[in-house]
């Protein structure tokens, strides 16, 4: 049985058509977005301070690739493929870890946090062999709002060109984004395509709709003012202050500290976002890794200010969202990737207006085409 590659037509996109439903379970597809998308983009580490010291190490998984970051005696930021140049064993297995040099499991080469290749058990039996020739191999590492990023393409293009303004966007409503350390990071397996999770968070159609935490959410902003806004390869949705508002997440604000009493969000394509809650004292990162076509995990990260504790209104925040919305938003998720499935259902209709206003679809749109014209370039 011959089965037709997806397609989505100039037609049907003309005539405001939402991406095909096979573009969100197709085996060929998810392929094609990991040699178009995800090999080629930048992936969020983690913060700057999570390389504080010397031999600090995080571990990142981009799909079946697997790259090792950490901080060098001289302190520079490196990274590298998480492999050992003997027989491709894995190198590091945890996701944050500290050590002064990387020794492989199997045969105890032994690499500096320069990369460079220190020890090999008997090599001096062979002839010619020269440890400069047998490093870890690099991959490109860039700092970006005190974030650090990977790219597994050694040709892309730089962050700051990638995402002109975004940085100073980031830094007008995160006073802090210099000054942040972990406070919690959590790995949520989530049975959805990676761009169902994606587009749920880029449209405030559903707040009303969806169920009560997403209307706790709705209540807390001045929702008539909630923006939208692509610009290429990053957006951002912010949603201003509700005047008067003198509690949240069910705690009085009054002595408390915050980023923004606005809800702040900057996506940069395809899969991370850096965010803040209304009156919330962290930073958060949520990061939309594929595991499949039809499988994800959702990362939550939560950076707090050093030196300040954290107000008792953001541990409620961060409750909330660990314990009401993010939940809320999963089950969506999961019940949305289901009907995707569904012989009754090939595609369906933006709700797009013309004001684009707080409960338009063109964000998401938007991030459809930027997928669609990644993995099909010559029907874009």
């Amino acid at each position: 049985m011959n089965i037709a590659v997806p397609t989505w037509s100039a037609a049907d996109q003309a005539a405001g058509y939402s991406l095909p439903a096979p573009f969100f379970y197709d085996q060929g597809v998810y392929e094609a977005e990991r040699e178009a998308i995800f090999l080629k983009s930048w992936h969020l580490v983690g913060h700057l301070s999570d390389f504080r010291e010397t031999g600090d190490i995080v571990t990142e998984t981009v799909l079946d690739q697997s790259v090792l970051v950490m901080k060098g005696a001289d302190g520079q930021i490196r990274a590298f493929h998480n492999v050992c140049q003997h027989r491709g064993n894995r190198l590091v297995e945890t996701r944050r870890s500290k050590a002064r040099a990387i020794t492989c499991g199997y045969h105890a080469w032994t690499y500096g946090l320069d990369g460079s290749l220190r020890g090999a058990p008997r090599t001096e039996c062979l002839a010619n062999f020269d440890k400069g020739q047998h490093g870890l191999k690099p991959v490109r590492v860039e700092i970006f709002g005190s974030f650090v990023f990977v790219n597994l393409d050694p040709a892309a293009r730089p962050i700051a060109d990638m995402a002109p303004g975004a940085e100073a966007e980031m830094r007008r409503f995160l006073p802090d984004l210099d000054r942040l350390v972990l406070v919690e990071e959590v790995d949520v397996p989530v049975a959805a395509n990676w761009k169902v999770i994606q587009e749920n968070s880029i449209e405030g159609y559903h707040f009303s709709f969806s169920g009560p935490v997403h209307r706790e959410l709705a209540q807390l902003i001045d929702f008539d003012g909630y923006t939208l806004t692509p610009r290429g390869d990053w957006w951002t949705y912010i949603g201003p202050p509700k005047p008067g508002t003198t509690q949240a997440y069910g705690v009085k604000l009054e002595g408390a500290t915050w980023q923004t009493d606005w809800f702040f969000n900057l996506g940069l394509f395809p899969n991370a976002t850096i965010y803040a809650f209304p009156y919330s004292d962290v930073v958060g990162t949520f990061i939309m890794i594929p595991t499949g076509p039809e499988t994800s995990i959702l990362r939550f990260g939560y950076y707090g200010p050093e030196g300040r504790d954290l107000p008792e209104v953001t541990r409620a925040c961060i409750r909330w969202m660990n314990e009401d919305l993010g939940p809320e938003d999963i089950q969506l998720n999961i019940s949305n990737q289901k009907g995707l499935r569904s012989m009754g259902f090939r595609h369906g209709r933006y709700l797009i207006g013309e004001t684009q206003d707080n409960r338009s679809e063109h964000l998401v749109r938007h991030f459809h085409q930027l997928c669609h014209r990644a993995i099909r370039p010559d029907a874009a």
